[in-house]
């Protein structure tokens, strides 16, 4: 996600990221209408790196069931109220990598939608601009899984969304069989963690690929592309772009 400064204080943080992403009717839909081309009532949802709950109450608006990841104390508790009693969402308080065991975890007190595990990319973000006012403050361990567990336990989702803050590559390297559809986040400050992933999903199965830019809600290309295609329009979009998501999708014959 694109930085934003907040106010030190991690519940008025929380607060504020609430206001942010589910306070806004127009976006909720339009969110709606880009994950109903994924899921269908009744399918299953992974939301690796829930922060606080959008895409879930996304995928609960279009009928999935959801399996939410998210390892950081106070937005798990701020998505135990949203969606705690809701049967058909299971609420992990955990990382996802590439093996199973304890995770330490970086945390932005001031703006917990970038606290992550991947220390390259707070290296990344040191200096790059936009990013100069982002701090790590402290850190965290917290238990760690891998997807193939989390399908093992749960089976295999129609949608499988992840959002880890530079981690995405470690996340895919713990899958090992193709499922439906996969976004990954991406930034331009860690291109290369992109292409990571583009490689690690042509491993898995004949993929195809889209994107959407910031938080657009919005497929940018007409039809999707190779691979290869995807990596040089990540390589070609300004550093001012910021992030978006991958959306890649197996191809049928």
């Amino acid at each position: 996600m694109k930085p934003s400064i907040y106010r030190p204080g991690t519940a008025r943080a929380l607060s504020r990221s609430l206001r942010v992403y589910h306070g806004d009717p127009s976006r909720n839909a339009a969110m709606d209408a880009l994950y109903g081309r994924f899921l269908r009532p009744g399918d299953l949802a992974f939301d690796i790196g829930s922060h606080v709950g959008d895409r879930i109450s996304s995928f609960r608006r279009l009928g999935a069931r959801v399996v939410a990841l998210e390892p950081q104390p106070g937005p798990a508790r701020v998505l135990r109220l949203i969606h705690g009693r809701d049967p058909l969402v299971t609420l992990v308080e955990a990382a996802c990598g590439d093996k199973e065991g304890p995770v330490t975890l970086r945390i932005n007190s001031a703006n917990p939608t970038v606290s992550t595990a991947s220390t390259a990319f707070i290296g990344a973000a040191h200096g790059s601009e936009g990013w100069q006012e982002q701090v790590w403050d402290h850190e965290i361990e917290v238990p760690g899984t891998t997807l193939d567990a989390l399908i093992a336990q749960h089976g295999v989702p129609a949608l499988l969304k992840i959002d880890v803050e530079g981690f995405e590559a470690h996340v895919l390297a713990g899958l090992t069989r193709a499922v439906p559809a996969i976004s990954f986040e991406f930034t331009t400050i860690q291109r290369d963690v992109a292409e990571a992933c583009l490689a690690l999903l042509e491993r898995l199965g004949p993929y195809r690929f889209n994107v959407a830019l910031g938080e657009s809600q919005r497929l940018e290309l007409d039809e999707p592309v190779s691979a290869e295609a995807m990596s040089g329009y990540l390589r070609a979009l300004p550093h001012e772009a910021n992030s978006g998501d991958v959306y890649a999708v197996l191809s049928r014959g």
